[in-house]
């Protein structure tokens, strides 16, 4: 139990001090884990040579059960998907059309962010920084006002909402995996008003504080050329999607292999597509895969896997047995907040991983709703990255942005922008979430 604990801080360590190569660094913790015998050797996936061939079939049946095949099956599908819908330029067009519509600058500036916000629902938030900064960029260059606000509110904006759904963001796939829950789940949970509004509602807080931002550009944007859509495919791929995952209760109620096959049959399904379509074109997309998270999460899976076996997540609840006589709000609070805190300055997907079984344990020995604590953990843990410019990589992506576009700011002006934001974001969502789940 010892050895679990020591190789997983180990792991988090590495992941504070590196922002690169998360994946070698979390598979890193998980072979030397198999080495020392934190794990047995049939807890993660190796070479068979190395295993035997008598051991092929106890390795896989426990791969099947470290592993959330459902989860990384959701997240890669949904990369490809995200790949075809760039392609398609449909949200280029969307936010063209929007700032031609915007009737002052800063009203074009909450567009923009809006647009985003919503867009990384379904996207990843590094992919939405990038294809709609440009767009910013552009009316700030035409209007010769500092692109910094709005560059900024891209960012923080888009961490808010990959929470907010199923296939938004890592971490909601964690929680799911963790709970069980559905597609459908993260709309209406127990009868009750679920994750996604909580969030829309946090959402309209922070629109509201970065709008203290950009009111001051009262002046008309500039006409600028609707991008056309080359496509709309990519869209009803998306489509398809979510209605399916809408029945993922119904044929997998136990969260096992639904979700993850709807989206890897529809992904390839679009991948085939592309070839066939792009046949006659001379410029080939450019396919930016992110196959390094795919390996972090399978390892994040390995590594929480790591845990629960060698009794440490086990150990950790027997502990917090001193809070039994705690009011339940300080405790749930004491939950958001520090995920907050702890999210502005480290990577939240292993600090997820290890907190949400804590989570569990903690609601049922105080008798909690699992949801509130649950919920607690993501809401905290994914908005307190926006506080600081190295919470989120959307947010390094940004800053590197603003430098390439020779506007260049410090971590506190950051810290300016991101913090007023988060706080109003989060302190909305705490409330509600409490009042809706208590």
């Amino acid at each position: 139990m010892i050895l679990a604990a020591a190789i997983f801080i180990a792991v988090y360590i590495g992941l504070i001090v590196s922002k690169r190569h998360r994946w070698a660094i979390a598979w890193g913790g998980v072979l030397l884990a198999l080495v020392i015998s934190a794990l047995s050797r049939h807890q993660v996936l190796m070479l068979p040579e190395i295993l035997g061939k008598s051991d092929i079939l106890k390795v896989s049946d426990v791969i099947l059960h470290g592993i959330n095949w459902n989860v990384v099956g959701i997240f890669t599908g949904s990369l490809f998907i995200a790949e075809l819908f760039i392609y398609s330029n449909m949200p280029e067009t969307i936010s063209d059309v929007l700032v031609n519509r915007s009737s002052s600058l800063g009203r074009a500036f909450l567009m923009v962010v809006i647009f985003a916000s919503v867009f990384s629902i379904f996207m990843d938030n590094v992919i939405t920084v990038l294809i709609i900064a440009p767009i910013a960029l552009q009316l700030t260059r035409k209007a010769g006002v500092s692109p910094v606000p709005v560059v900024i509110g891209l960012a923080v904006s888009s961490n808010l909402q990959g929470m907010a759904i199923l296939i938004g963001d890592t971490p909601s796939m964690l929680l799911a995996a963790q709970e069980k829950l559905n597609f459908l789940d993260f709309f209406f949970y127990q009868g009750k008003p679920s994750i996604f509004w909580i969030v829309q509602l946090g959402a309209i807080a922070g629109f509201g504080v970065l709008y203290l931002f950009f009111r001051k550009n009262v002046q008309r944007p500039g006409i600028i050329p609707v991008t056309p859509v080359k496509s709309w495919v990519p869209f009803w791929l998306i489509v398809i999607v979510i209605i399916l995952l809408s029945f993922m209760n119904r044929f997998d109620s136990k969260f096992e292999w639904f979700g993850g096959t709807v989206c890897m049959l529809v992904g390839l399904g679009g991948f085939l597509w592309y070839k066939v379509r792009s046949r006659g074109e001379k410029e080939k997309m450019k396919w930016g895969l992110d196959w390094g998270t795919v390996a972090f999460l399978m390892a994040v899976f390995a590594l929480v896997h790591m845990l629960t076996k060698n009794g440490v997540v086990e150990a950790v609840i027997g502990r917090l047995d001193a809070l039994q006589g705690m009011s339940p709000f300080l405790i749930y609070s004491a939950i958001v907040w520090g995920s907050v805190l702890i999210s502005a300055f480290i990577d939240n997907i292993p600090y997820i991983a290890a907190m949400l079984p804590l989570v569990s344990g903690l609601s049922a020995s105080l008798g909690l709703d699992p949801a509130l604590l649950a919920f607690g953990v993501l809401i905290g843990s994914c908005m307190g990255g926006n506080i600081t410019p190295i919470g989120a990589v959307a947010n390094l992506v940004a800053m590197g942005i603003l430098e390439r576009e020779g506007r260049p700011i410090s971590f506190g002006s950051f810290v300016r922008i991101g913090l007023p934001f988060t706080l109003a974001a989060t302190t909305v969502s705490w409330i509600v979430l409490w009042f809706i789940y208590n």
